[in-house]
């Protein structure tokens, strides 16, 4: 059974049409990666699915069940959005941790807002904060629980914001180029918790230009160019056999 589908998806930008038409479906547990050049709709996708951006139309189903028609978006709440949001946790490029807050808050505050601890149930907090402090250690970042995100590393924040993500139980973790802001030795201790995450089963939406980390964690991966899906497949597929011109033309660019 489909975790997620996705269909006829459509974003204008004024005069610009971004998405034409996109579906794609994944299963749970799956490892989709969307791959493209820049301008080519991915982060649009991206955050339409995460209610960051309204589409035009199209629908995206969850566990069978519709959570959204675009064409009757307008009939939406801020609140019903907002619980929309819940199903899917968004890593961005550049971490967006909260400066103020230490690692452990930045991980609780949601946490807290999420199941209404604003009157300070001692048991509840207790549980959030262990329930975070879990999260941390799973992202080998428990002993920093105490820093603020300034004393980190651009991979130690990126680690946080994963963790973060995670924290509401989302049913689809989502990253948009979780290492373009880093760099090179610190893309890999990012990298490695995302393939610790798929090893979990994990079921995650990955845009990336790292093609080497595409071709040994995707289940599926998704081309884009101009708005379309030009062509999906597995990662030996898309690799080794494309068949669409502009497929061949990107991964040649890359390659060279």
């Amino acid at each position: 059974m489909s975790i997620l589908e996705v269909k006829n998806i459509n974003k204008t930008f004024g005069k610009t049409e971004v998405l034409k038409g996109i579906d794609f479906t994944i299963q749970k547990g799956e490892v989709l990666v969307i791959l493209g050049s820049s301008g080519s709709g991915k982060t649009t996708l991206l955050r339409s699915l995460n209610f960051l951006e309204t589409p035009e139309q199209g629908q995206i189903y969850l566990n069978d069940s519709l959570l959204a028609d675009f064409a009757d978006s307008a009939k939406m709440s801020d609140e019903q959005i907002r619980e929309k949001r819940l199903h899917f946790g968004l890593v961005f490029q550049s971490f967006h941790l909260f400066p103020q807050y230490s690692v452990l808050e930045n991980l609780t505050l949601a946490m807290k807002i999420h199941r209404d601890a604003k009157r300070k149930n001692k048991d509840i907090l207790a549980q959030i904060d262990a329930e975070a402090m879990m999260l941390l250690d799973r992202v080998g970042l428990a002993e920093k629980r105490d820093a603020y995100p300034f004393q980190l590393s651009g991979g130690q924040q990126q680690r946080v914001a994963i963790a973060r993500a995670l924290a509401l139980k989302p049913d689809i973790l989502c990253f948009d180029e979780p290492t373009s802001a880093l760099d090179p030795e610190l893309t890999g201790e990012v990298l490695k918790v995302i393939r610790e995450l798929k090893d979990s089963e994990t079921t995650m939406i990955i845009v990336t230009h790292e093609m080497h980390f595409a071709r040994h964690v995707a289940d599926k991966i998704l081309f884009m160019a101009d708005g379309v899906v030009e062509e999906e497949g597995t990662a030996e597929q898309i690799f080794e056999s494309p068949q669409s011109e502009k497929l061949k033309n990107f991964l040649s660019k890359i390659y060279d």
